[in-house]
């Protein structure tokens, strides 16, 4: 099933479990699948840690273990994340220079790509399975504890608590990215997009066509600030090793494209962010509260129905 809740769901606890379950399973499957690129499961169990990550946030204010839970699934990240790297700089440096295809000459910066290359190749698929293997014992212990998660209340109230606390943390955040545009300030804004983008998912089937327009507005969001934390990771890069890289007056009008880039990002994230966080967090909570309570009207109506 689908990374959303479900009219088929007794209860939002049920909700959460039966997500969290198939969220693990599919990761470790992801794992014990030896056909694919093992560096495309390398980004696909991290996504999936993720949406671990965004699904315990969304009902934290009833989730008596959400500091060990989303510890858990942050440390796993973690351990990923440096195997992702190589090749997220990669498809950053293909974005950047398809971006000013029209104004630049490739080959001066073929040497930047050939490196990058070579640093993807030297991570071992051996290097990454062990890795691999590491996490996939940490998920299976992690399937054990999601089967028993308790929860304070059987309600939804926490729900429409993290909704709120989630999309607030999202306003908070580009408005100090905006008045500091640091690198730390957009990547703290980008995570807070990524958890609404996830609840947003979640709660996708209550009122399916604005939803998704929603959705796409978030995904669109977080893409714009991924890709720019991407070009910080790749200029970061560069500079820590210049002589690497090919000539310096090369690497000079490559790092001023990639700045220049940055720019046209920031500016579009900013423009989008005011559309999708433009409501206070307590009203957009409770808009979405209403709709959600049309939805399980709507599901109680049809089970009546089907039993007459």
């Amino acid at each position: 099933m689908a990374y959303r809740f479900s009219r088929t769901d007794g209860s939002v606890a049920e909700a959460v479990r039966r997500v969290a379950g198939e969220q693990i399973d599919k990761a470790i499957a992801e794992i014990d699948d030896q056909r694919g690129d093992r560096h495309e499961t390398v980004h696909d169990v991290r996504k999936r840690c993720k949406k671990l990550r965004g699904l315990v946030r969304l009902v934290r204010p009833g989730f008596p273990a959400y500091a060990e839970e989303n510890a858990a699934y942050r440390d796993i990240g973690r351990l990923l994340s440096p195997l992702r790297d190589t090749g997220a700089m990669i498809e950053a440096y293909d974005d950047l220079t398809a971006a000013y295809d029209d104004q630049i000459e490739r080959p001066a910066f073929a040497s930047i790509r050939r490196r990058l290359t070579l640093r993807r190749k030297e991570v071992s698929r051996r290097d990454i399975d062990e890795r691999l293997a590491e996490v996939r014992d940490l998920l299976v212990d992690g399937k054990v504890r999601a089967l028993r998660w308790a929860f304070d209340t059987k309600g939804a109230a926490p729900v429409w608590q993290g909704l709120a606390k989630t999309y607030g943390r999202g306003r908070d955040a580009m408005a100090t990215a905006r008045k500091s545009p640091t690198e730390e300030a957009l990547h703290d804004w980008r995570k807070r997009v990524k958890y609404h983008g996830y609840h947003t998912r979640l709660l996708s089937p209550i009122w399916p066509e604005p939803m998704s327009a929603h959705q796409s507005a978030a995904s669109a969001l977080g893409d714009l600030l991924g890709d720019h934390h991407d070009l910080d990771v790749l200029e970061a890069t560069l500079k820590a090793e210049p002589d690497a890289f090919g000539h310096s007056d090369d690497l000079a009008v490559f790092l001023a494209l990639l700045d220049r880039r940055r720019g046209e990002l920031r500016a579009d994230a900013f423009a989008l962010g005011d559309r999708l966080f433009a409501e206070k967090s307590k009203v957009f909570s409770a808009r979405w509260r209403a709709y959600w309570k049309v939805w399980r009207a709507e599901t109680k109506a049809s089970q009546v129905a089907l039993a007459a």
